[in-house]
């Protein structure tokens, strides 16, 4: 259902039968659309979490060389919402995020691996729901010594501080709703580059100790915090690196609601708006996972991966009454689903239409030297605590 281009879901889940009756004629389906949803809200979080794991194990086979971009396993973390149909129930469950007039919306916040550009985890919630929150519930399911790069959003002590426990990395962009200390005297090697989180709420608790890099980018600088302290470990051209690469979670999204063409849901409650963001995730993952395989198996770059040809190769596979072989087959279709090398020698900048998105850029923080009264207060907490690890 999530890779059928059905416009409405009845539709959908007559094909999605209609194909699995044809490649396994021993299965017995159900007939009912009613029924199936019925079943879905049962079954879901049993189902999602089996598959989740499945698809993780089934990434760490496959990765080989590309789990890691340089010396790094970067996971980048983000969230959209996608708009839901203005039932009454789901305005009175989702509620209604945003501007005036806004629909209700799902709220997805997705764990993307840098290496095999392939979703590693997520949550869902309801459009009010906080991002930085899915990701503090995501935090164990980080693999051992990866590094998370997040934009402004998700900086915060609490976040940080569980991210130090769990022994994790991370880079993450910082703005102007942030203040960072300097000249402490905290952490017993003072060194340009080291800053201090420590909110006010947080006093009773030791500052966090991190490294403030700051690049330059067109005409203005942006400021990535980060654990690891030493620029051997991680430069700032590593940095700027791994955090450029940060953009294809964004076009990631963009082939959920575009290329599968999932902008808007079109379940009616709100259990079912979760469901049905759940499965065309999961269904968009093994879409993914499948042509990354493929291209593995050619020596070929996972992030090379077109989701458009993927998409047209599987919903042809679906069609066809038998199974084509050879050079035609799904697997052929598959291994071929690899972006164009067309270089632009243009700008790719969109006209200026009404609803152009025109974000402001995150402020700088905000950088204070450390009062003679904070120094004292800090003097009076226990040293950092050494299973917090500051360095790579």
């Amino acid at each position: 259902m999530a890779w059928d281009e059905g416009q409405t879901l009845t539709v959908r889940f007559e094909h999605a039968c209609q194909a699995a009756g044809e490649l396994h004629p021993h299965w017995r389906l159900g007939t009912s659309y009613a029924g199936f949803t019925a079943a879905v809200r049962r079954w879901s979080t049993t189902l999602t979490e089996a598959m989740k794991r499945r698809f993780q194990r089934e990434m760490l086979r496959i990765a080989g060389p590309y789990w890691q971009r340089g010396r790094w396993q970067a996971l980048a973390v983000d969230g959209t919402r996608i708009e839901a149909p203005h039932t009454a129930a789901n305005e009175t469950d989702l509620g209604c995020a945003g501007k005036d007039k806004t629909a209700p919306q799902v709220f997805l916040t997705v764990l993307w691996h840098m290496g095999l550009g392939l979703p590693w985890d997520y949550r869902v919630g309801p459009g009010t729901a906080s991002e930085r929150t899915h990701m503090k519930q995501m935090v164990a399911a980080l693999p051992p010594g990866a590094l998370l790069v997040a934009d402004a959003g998700f900086v915060s002590y609490g976040l940080c501080l569980r991210l130090l426990q769990q022994d994790r990395n991370f880079l993450l962009r910082v703005g102007g709703n942030i203040t960072l200390l300097t000249d402490l005297g905290y952490y017993h090697e003072e060194r340009d580059g080291l800053v201090y989180l420590w909110p006010q709420k947080h006093r009773r608790c030791r500052p966090l100790v991190l490294r403030l890099i700051i690049l330059r980018h067109g005409k203005q600088d942006v400021y990535l915090l980060t654990n690891v302290l030493d620029p051997g470990h991680l430069s700032d051209v590593e940095a700027a690196e791994l955090f450029g690469m940060r953009w294809g979670e964004e076009v990631f999204f963009r082939s959920f609601k575009q290329t599968l063409q999932r902008r808007k849901l079109l379940s009616r409650t709100a259990a079912t708006c979760l469901a049905e963001t759940q499965w065309t995730l999961l269904g968009l993952w093994l879409l993914g996972l499948m042509t990354v395989s493929r291209l593995r198996s050619a020596g070929l770059d996972p992030l090379a991966v077109s989701v458009a040809k993927a998409r047209d190769a599987v919903r042809s596979a679906l069609r066809d009454e038998r199974p084509r072989r050879g050079p035609w087959s799904l697997d052929a279709a598959l291994g071929a689903a690899v972006k164009d090398g067309y270089v632009r020698h243009g700008s790719k900048a969109a006209r200026n239409y009404p609803r152009k998105k025109r974000e402001k850029p995150p402020r700088p923080p905000q950088i204070k030297s450390a009062k003679p009264a904070e120094i004292k207060r800090a003097r009076k907490l226990p040293p950092p605590d050494i299973r917090l690890r500051w360095t790579a």
